[in-house]
């Protein structure tokens, strides 16, 4: 794979890197990336709905009126699913949505959406953060520099604290520390920007272990 350029946060070219092929240069799968977003969306829902059911609804303690001779149809309750005010039939109670991924496939689906953005010369690579303190204004100035527009993921490092508050004010960027790097917001981004630090290497503890909800 061709070096991609390191550039300073005012967008000058400061050194090149080469990014690894086991993790920038692999076939996307298409179905994977599918199936583990899928997984990560699923693992976000709260799983809180509830209804009521017959037996939980309030009243409906005696029987309407007598079995026969009324020409109208039999009840038991009014709290029954037909009735107004009734319990829900079938109706969905409190679940855990998620899905089980094996880390090997999310770390697979994640080199493929690393890979995608890589062949299409979305990838990124700043030097270092070098804001002075939170400002979001100079955060802006740093994206108009690199290049970074459109929708913007930035994977920040432990000793990133200033340029994740600089960065968390603009709309279109989406901050994630490099152990959270996950499929999800690599295809949901335009953009991807590492720094030196963050851009991950075979072998990095959850620089490419496709991290995140599932």
């Amino acid at each position: 794979m061709d070096p991609v350029r390191v550039v300073s946060p005012k967008g000058r070219k400061v050194g090149e890197v080469v990014l690894d092929d086991s993790i920038f240069g692999v076939e996307p799968n298409i179905g994977l990336m599918h199936q583990v977003v899928n997984a990560q969306l699923a693992a976000r829902r709260a799983g809180t709905h509830s209804t009521k059911g017959r037996a939980e609804v309030a009243g409906g303690g005696s029987k309407p009126w007598r079995q026969k001779g009324t020409g109208r149809a039999r009840h038991g309750s009014i709290r029954s699913p037909q009735w107004r005010g009734g319990g829900a039939a079938h109706g969905p109670k409190p679940r855990d949505y998620r899905q089980r991924t094996p880390k090997k496939m999310k770390r697979l689906a994640l080199a493929g959406a690393l890979s995608d953005r890589a062949r299409s010369g979305q990838i990124i690579v700043v030097d270092r953060w070098s804001f002075e303190g939170p400002r979001t204004r100079d955060a802006a100035a740093a994206l108009d520099a690199i290049g970074a527009t459109g929708k913007v993921l930035v994977v920040l490092g432990d000793d990133d604290a200033d340029a994740q508050k600089s960065f968390r004010n603009l709309p279109p960027v989406h901050c994630l520390h490099v152990r959270e790097l996950n499929t999800y917001d690599v295809l949901n981004s335009d953009v991807v920007v590492f720094t030196s630090d963050t851009l991950p290497t075979t072998g990095d503890e959850g620089g490419a272990g496709g991290g995140g909800d599932a």
